[in-house]
């Protein structure tokens, strides 16, 4: 790409940007600030810091300050934002717009990147709205000339949302929502170990004053006995219901009780929900040991997780490609998350639907009517008194991941419900093949979303000895292992008549390499693993100075988890079998860090995944940056290896596992009966063996066979995959010359002009796309 089709007079951002954090902080707000001053300094505009939010604005002086590539350098693993935040009084009033516009006027800025919350949205747009009659009085006060109101005639505002509670309309989710759920389950797991040693009732009291999103997730993620959220008021007569399912929880053998709580939680009358109400009742009804945790601030803080800081940084990129492309028509929009990608729409329509009415609107939407539905089912005090008469087997192929046990445990419990006989194999194909095979009960998996690892067991062996299955349908939860061998079980229906049952495969890998699925349980607690490993890596480098580190993940030959983290972690170079790269490369990449030792920032980190080129290996790299380095820097080497299929799953898989298993079920539930003829099952058309996988937003069962052909069967990974397109965006955040780089040249002008450009004409189309997407 040459520098002319990036100038950025040519592409309409004008000649100055500022970026603001406003309203409460959120983890991941870094990463968008950093994400924002770097692009916008790759377009080659000036890009200034606001201090103190809207009260810098008003202020200016030193609230504004020029930013630099080297100013937001180690931004990405600090908590809160680096750059202040403020509730502000001022810029209500007219008169303090007046005085922000008279500082972003005599700076020259005309685009105002905003992150926050609604209130601080709608506060951008209002202060865009009134732009032009500002810069009118300001001339008449004789604070500008009319050259300046002319130059500075109209503002672009982006906004990108910042919440913990992920309580705005249009978006999947809001940067800091992820890390508020980490910080919340990291006291859940807590909690846990000191309830079940003195048999006590916990109830935990999180944030959520109006949305009761991290209140329903931790519920499920931790399988708490009860969940009180604003939106779903309990029924009349819900004390003695939660006294009884205490009492039935503590009979059962359970030698702790979780109650979650939302902040905001009210009763059908309206009346508020307090964590200390609820442990008076549990105490005068049933003498239980009850103790209460508010949670508070400690939601805000921390370090993000890797999904705020990717999201933080694609929502960034997308902010200033939307004032690429702004004219003095275009209104201010928001950029939003919908499944796996980054869109823009306009503000107000946002904002404007968020009343009171909406949040129970909201409430109702399909994703959150999935988690209530969902939660509902698992928490059954006892499962219906059912019988189906129908085998439903459970058998973890592959290598373990974290998650699996929380996809384990949904799928019993739902089956239980659904009246199945639930069985569990043990050791994968292999247990499958000599008989490996035993009863699992409802009680017989509790405790089990917070597990890591595998507790049935698995094993990578997956050739199967076939024997009579009378009546048992199996759920396969793994790897291209679990994939390949359903396939194996499909074709062998024409020799076997006994295999001609239901099959579901869920996808439960950490290198998220299953075809048909965009994400797999697993992937997301091993990318947090790899970048709080590059944080620390990061940290001893950054003492040493000079110091380059290559790092090896894994992925077999998929690099989702070395491109991931490497956006997450802000590496130099992620190498990987998907985008070939030669010696031409390596040696661009040495030379990216002989430059950049020039400047402030004394450090490097290269990932490598483990299989991303057979001659190219990571002692060779390291001898080649080594030598390569000699005088400028010295390097070091690690292998993370299996520390990345361990630990305890991160919530996301928690809840996406969880939800994978309830769903698989049902499926197989409808299926059975579709095929159950003449007191047998038969099943042999290709859609009776699917894999459930994530797309864009929606949970999908497409047949295995027809995933064949998106299939790269001899490297294990599918053919095509969404995240190759951020790429660029790493190297472009890493200070790459993209001149230099003549393999992005075409993608990287895609990137920039077409991939992040929605005109507004198209906004309410997207917005109705969506909508049906959803349904």
């Amino acid at each position: 790409m040459s520098h002319t089709s990036m100038d950025p007079t040519k592409m309409g951002i004008g000649r100055s940007v500022a970026v603001l954090t406003s309203g409460g902080d959120a983890q991941g707000m870094n990463a968008a600030v950093r994400a924002t001053v770097r692009v916008g300094l790759y377009t080659g505009a000036k890009v200034y810091f606001v201090h103190e939010g809207y009260q810098g604005l008003v202020d200016g002086g030193d609230n504004i300050k020029l930013a630099t590539w080297e100013s937001v350098s180690m931004m990405l693993q600090l908590g809160g934002t680096v750059i202040g935040s403020a509730r502000c009084m001022d810029f209500r009033a007219r008169e303090g717009r007046m005085k922000a516009a008279l500082n972003l006027v005599k700076l020259g800025i005309t685009n105002l990147c905003v992150i926050g919350g609604d209130g601080s949205l709608t506060g951008a747009n209002q202060f865009r709205t009134e732009w032009s009659t500002l810069l009118v009085d300001l001339v008449k006060a004789g604070k500008i000339s009319d050259d300046e109101a002319k130059t500075s005639s109209h503002l672009n505002i982006v906004g990108m949302v910042g919440s913990i509670d992920n309580d705005f309309c249009g978006t999947d989710m809001t940067i800091g929502t992820d890390s508020a759920l980490h910080r919340i389950i990291e006291v859940v797991d807590a909690i846990t170990t000191t309830a079940q040693s003195h048999q006590r009732t916990f109830i935990l009291e999180v944030m959520g004053r109006h949305c009761g999103y991290l209140a329903l997730v931790t519920a499920l993620a931790c399988g708490a006995d009860w969940v009180f959220i604003p939106e779903m008021p309990p029924d009349e007569g819900w004390e003695g219901h939660l006294c009884r399912r205490l009492a039935d929880q503590r009979a059962r053998g359970c030698r702790l009780n979780v109650i979650i709580l939302a902040e905001g939680a009210m009763g059908r009358d309206g009346k508020p929900i307090g964590s200390e109400d609820i442990k008076k009742l549990v105490e005068k009804n049933l003498g239980f040991d009850t103790r209460t945790t508010v949670l508070g601030h400690v939601q805000r803080g921390g370090t993000p997780s890797a999904f705020d800081r990717i999201l933080g940084s694609r929502m960034g990129v997308e902010a200033v490609m939307a004032l690429l492309e702004a004219t003095p028509e275009t209104p201010a929009c928001v950029v939003s998350l919908s499944g796996n990608q980054a869109v823009r729409l306009p503000l107000m329509e946002c904002v404007q639907v968020w009343d009171v009415t909406s949040l129970f609107l909201l409430a109702l939407s399909r994703s959150f009517e999935n988690n209530w539905n969902t939660y509902k089912m698992l928490a059954h005090i006892n499962p219906p008194d059912t019988k189906s008469n129908i085998n439903v087997a459970i058998v973890n192929v592959g290598a373990p991941c974290a998650g699996m046990n929380a996809a384990v445990r949904s799928a019993v419990r739902i089956g239980i419900i659904q009246g199945h006989n639930m069985l569990a194999v043990h050791d994968g194909f292999e247990g499958l093949a000599h008989g490996n095979i035993v009863p699992i009960t409802w009680t017989g998996v509790s405790g089990w979303t917070g597990k890591g690892g595998s507790e049935l067991g698995t094993k990578r062996y997956y050739i199967i000895s076939l024997f009579q299955l009378s009546l048992l349908s199996p759920l396969l939860l793994s790897p291209p292992q679990a994939f390949m061998g359903g396939l194996e079980l499909v074709t062998a229906r024409e020799k076997y008549e006994e295999l001609c049952i239901p099959m579901v495969v869920i996808p439960a890998t950490v290198s998220n390499n299953v075809p048909g699925s965009d994400f797999s349980i697993g992937a997301d607690t091993a990318l947090n693993t790899i970048t709080s490993t590059c944080d620390r890596i990061k940290q001893s480098a950054a003492g040493t100075k000079r110091r380059v580190f290559i790092i090896e993940t894994m992925g077999g030959y998929c690099g989702y988890l070395a491109t991931m983290a490497g956006l997450a972690a802000g590496a130099d170079a992620a190498y990987i079998y998907e985008d070939k790269f030669g010696i031409r490369d390596l040696e661009m990449n040495v030379e990216h860090l002989v430059q950049k030792m020039k400047t402030d920032v004394k450090r490097g980190l290269i990932l490598r995944n483990e299989k991303c080129n057979a001659n190219y290996t990571t002692d060779f790299i390291f001898a080649l940056y080594s030598e390569e380095g000699k005088g400028v820097f010295d390097c070091r080497k690690n292998i993370l290896g299996h520390m990345q299929q361990g630990g305890t799953p991160t919530p996301f898989d928690r809840n996406f596992g969880t939800k994978m298993g309830s769903k698989a079920v049902l499926w197989l539930t409808e299926k059975l009966k579709e095929m159950y003829r003449h007191g047998r099952i038969f099943a042999n058309t290709p859609d009776s063996a699917c894999v459930l996988g994530m797309r864009k937003r929606a949970l999908t069962f497409q047949p295995l066979a027809e995933l064949n052909e998106q299939t790269d069967f001899e490297h294990r990974i599918p053919k095509t995959s969404w995240w190759l397109k951020l790429r660029p965006i790493m190297k472009i955040l890493a200070k790459y010359n993209i001149s230099l780089d003549t393999s992005e040249h075409a993608h990287m002008e895609h990137v920039i002009k077409k991939r992040v450009s929605m005109p507004a004409p198209l906004m309410k189309k997207h917005k109705e796309e969506v909508e049906e997407e959803e349904e």
